[in-house]
C-alpha cells in the first residue's frame, strides 16, 4: 500500500477485449481502480461480494444491473451492492473510476 500515488505511477494492465485497468490506490478497506474501454468492448455480466461505485470519467456506457439498463455518460455515477449481477457495454471509448469496498484482493494477486 502507498499513501501517495502519482498519476503516472501505475501502469495499465491489459485485460483483453479492449479493456485495461490501473490500480490507483488501496488498503484493506477499499480500492480505487481506473478502467479504460475501447468503443464496443463489453464488461461481461458478473457479481462479486464487494460494494462498487463507478464514476464515468470519459465516454458513454450502457450499464446493466440484474436486467435493468441505463446509459451513463461523463459525470454520471452508479452504486452496485455486493452480490448483484452487473456489467457494461462501452458505446463511446471511455474510462470508469471504480471504488470497491472492501478492496479486491483478486486484482493484486
Amino acid at each position: 500500500m502507498q499513501t501517495f500515488v502519482r498519476g503516472e505511477e501505475p501502469q495499465w494492465i491489459e485485460l483483453g477485449g479492449g479493456q485495461r485497468r490501473k490500480i490507483r490506490a488501496y488498503n484493506g478497506e477499499m480500492m480505487l481502480v481506473e478502467v479504460g474501454f475501447d468503443t464496443g468492448s463489453v464488461g461481461a455480466d458478473h457479481s462479486h461480494p464487494h460494494t462498487q461505485i463507478s464514476y464515468v470519467l470519459e465516454g458513454e456506457f450502457t450499464y446493466h444491473i440484474e436486467g435493468k439498463a441505463r446509459t451513463m455518460k461523463k459525470g454520471d455515477s452508479i452504486v452496485v451492492d455486493g452480490g448483484r449481477v452487473h456489467g457494461c457495454t462501452c458505446l463511446s471509448a471511455g474510462t470508469l473510476l471504480d471504488i470497491f469496498a472492501p478492496m479486491r484482493e483478486d486484482f493484486v494477486k
